[in-house]
């Protein structure tokens, strides 16, 4: 996170009132509400696991045990099991 002066920023209005709270310290200031990503939105990570999972499932349904996709796809026998009991 990049430090930012205030004085560089604000009003001298807005500036004046917020030092009435803090002075001289360090605020963080969040994000608004629903402008955050989740985990694996910019990278992509997330869709390419979503779609790892829907092969899984479908593969399931047809008949392929949890053993042999646990070793096609290198995961734990548990997390095949999570992955094809979970609701999409």
């Amino acid at each position: 996170m990049k430090y930012i002066n205030a004085e560089n920023i604000f009003p001298p209005e807005l500036l004046k009132e917020i030092q009435e709270y803090i002075r001289g310290g360090i605020v963080y200031v969040p994000k608004p509400e629903g402008s955050f990503k989740k985990w694996g939105e910019n990278s992509g990570s997330r869709m390419v696991l979503k779609r790892r999972n829907e092969e899984i499932r479908q593969r399931f349904s047809d008949g392929v045990t949890m053993e042999q996709l646990s070793d096609q796809f290198f995961l734990s026998f548990d997390s095949i099991k999570k992955i094809v009991y979970s609701k999409k």
